[in-house]
C-alpha cells in the first residue's frame, strides 16, 4: 500500500482506473471548471477550491471518506485507489498530500492534471494534461 502521495501520467491514471474497479477518479477543480471545461469520463467531482469564496473546502477529507464508505479498509492493499486531478497537478497535490496526512493511503496525483502548464503562448492542453493525450473527457 502506498503510504506516500504517488505521482501518475495521466495515461498511467486511466490504465489504473481502467484495471481496478474500485478506484475513484475525482476531480478537485471548481464547479465551474468541471462542468464547462470538461471532466474525465467516470470522475467525481469533490472541489479542493471552489466558488463563491475561493478557500480550502474544509469537508474535502470528510467527503472523500465517506466516497469510500466510511474511510480506508486497513492498513492492506484491500483500500480503495483514490486519484486526484485539477488542471494542472497542483491542486491535486496538496489535496491528495491533506489526504495522505490525514491517514488516507493508497493516493495519486495526476501529474500533468486535466490541461497540464500553460505553453510560451499562454495556452493550455498544448504540451500535456488529460486532454493531450486523447483519455476519454466530456464537458457539460
Amino acid at each position: 500500500m502506498n503510504k506516500e502521495l504517488q505521482s501518475l501520467t495521466p495515461a498511467d491514471a486511466w490504465k489504473l482506473c481502467q484495471e481496478n474497479s474500485r478506484a475513484l477518479l475525482i476531480d478537485v477543480r471548481s464547479s465551474m471548471e468541471h462542468l464547462f471545461v470538461g471532466h474525465p469520463v467516470g470522475a467525481v467531482h469533490v472541489p479542493w477550491i471552489d466558488e463563491p469564496d475561493w478557500v480550502v473546502n474544509s469537508h474535502f477529507v470528510t467527503d472523500i471518506r465517506k466516497l469510500i464508505l466510511g474511510g480506508v479498509v486497513g492498513d492492506d492493499d484491500s483500500s480503495v485507489p483514490i486519484v486526484l486531478i485539477c488542471r494542472s497537478g497542483k491542486r491535486s497535490k496538496e489535496a491528495g498530500q491533506l489526504l495522505i496526512d490525514s491517514g488516507i493511503h493508497n493516493v495519486y496525483n495526476i501529474d500533468e492534471g486535466f490541461e497540464g502548464e500553460l505553453d510560451d503562448e499562454h495556452h493550455r492542453s498544448t504540451q500535456g494534461g488529460w486532454r493531450f493525450h486523447n483519455l476519454p473527457w466530456q464537458q457539460c
